[in-house]
């Protein structure tokens, strides 16, 4: 991190149309008890590889806690910190970084304290760019800061999410920018928006000698869904399916009739049972009612909703016909996979 400036260097490295910031961009990194190693390290790391290749100290950055203790992680490894948030709130203009970025992991919604909100709030005031990985944003929709925006976070957490917060608009993507503030699916996904990052402020060609120091084939785009269809577990499947499926996705609290999912396809019903067959190995019908059965035990695990409006927000008009359905693919009631819910999800949570 410390790589004696060299500009020359660093000019010998772009092209014409990849024009680069040679000014020092500093990050500071505000990491929360139980956040994910992998994607604190896939975001930090290219950054530190981008300081290599361009032989410039184009990125600096800083470790932030809640207090001074070393922070641990959810595999038990904790990390020091080299500031704390009592103390760039207090901190001169000249010590305020250029991007803020939270990295959260589980229980996220324990985490929210008058202080966080302070900080994040004051930190997003000052015209900070703010950037959740992973379950932070939760913490950043907590704030408020969100509110009208495009936003994403990790796929687990999509369907409590969309009940909890209206305001937002939340998207299954690995990463979206909207203005201020960015959020990230976490994990892996947090690599593409360094990259992202880095190719705004240091240039295409710097981002690209980071993809390949890292080697990786390329910056995957931010609007990548997080992940394939479920139940698809290979690539080389019929577009027809695919769209039938993202369909299935996209519409489960008010479920979409065989029929409209064919003709909006264009395949026949006989086709389109064909190709569940072969691919997904059951029959589109029951692949649909366990997407929504997926979706309900995602809700009850996530929030604290009524079973009866969970079973509403994924189609199911019959109480008791959610509760066969749910103990089919489950082999629990909804009632008894509530009562299994981590005590961290507190009551009024949704």
């Amino acid at each position: 991190m410390n790589a004696p400036a060299n500009i020359s260097a660093l000019r010998s490295l772009t092209t014409l149309d990849s024009p680069v910031d040679c000014s020092q961009f500093s990050l500071l990194i505000l990491v929360l008890p139980g956040f994910s190693h992998l994607a604190l390290h896939a975001f930090l790391e290219p950054f530190r590889i981008a300081n290599t290749v361009s032989r410039i100290e184009l990125f600096r950055w800083r470790i932030a806690g809640l207090d001074a203790r070393a922070v641990e992680g959810a595999n038990g490894i904790s990390i020091a910190v080299d500031t704390t948030i009592g103390k760039q709130q207090t901190c001169s203009e000249n010590c305020k970084p250029d991007h803020l970025v939270v990295v959260a992991g589980e229980p996220v919604e324990h985490q929210f304290t008058p202080q966080l909100n302070s900080f994040l709030r004051t930190t997003a005031r000052h015209g900070v760019a703010v950037t959740a990985v992973g379950t932070a944003t939760w913490l950043l929709a907590q704030t408020g800061l969100l509110t009208g925006r495009r936003c994403t976070i990790h796929w687990s957490r999509l369907a409590a999410f969309s009940e909890v917060f209206t305001q937002p608009r939340i998207r299954d993507t690995l990463f979206i920018k909207d203005g201020q503030f960015s959020t990230c699916a976490g994990e892996l996904a947090a690599f593409d928006l360094a990259v992202d990052l880095i190719a705004s402020h240091a240039g295409a060609f710097v981002a690209q000698e980071v993809c390949r120091h890292a080697i990786v084939d390329g910056q995957r785009s931010g609007s990548n869904r997080q992940t394939g269809p479920s139940g698809l577990a290979f690539a080389g499947v019929s577009d027809k399916l695919l769209m039938a499926m993202r369909m299935m996705e996209e519409n489960i609290e008010y479920p979409l009739a065989m029929s409209e999912i064919t003709r909006r396809a264009g395949v026949s019903r006989r086709q389109l049972e064909r190709l569940f067959s072969i691919q997904v190995g059951m029959p589109p019908v029951r692949h649909y009612l366990r997407l929504r059965v997926d979706h309900a035990k995602r809700l009850i695990e996530g929030t604290r909703m009524p079973i009866i409006d969970v079973a509403m927000a994924c189609g199911f008009v019959s109480p008791s016909h959610f509760a066969k359905c749910f103990r089919t693919f489950n082999g629990v009631s909804p009632q008894q996979c509530r009562a299994m819910v981590p005590a961290w999800v507190g009551p009024g949570l949704g």
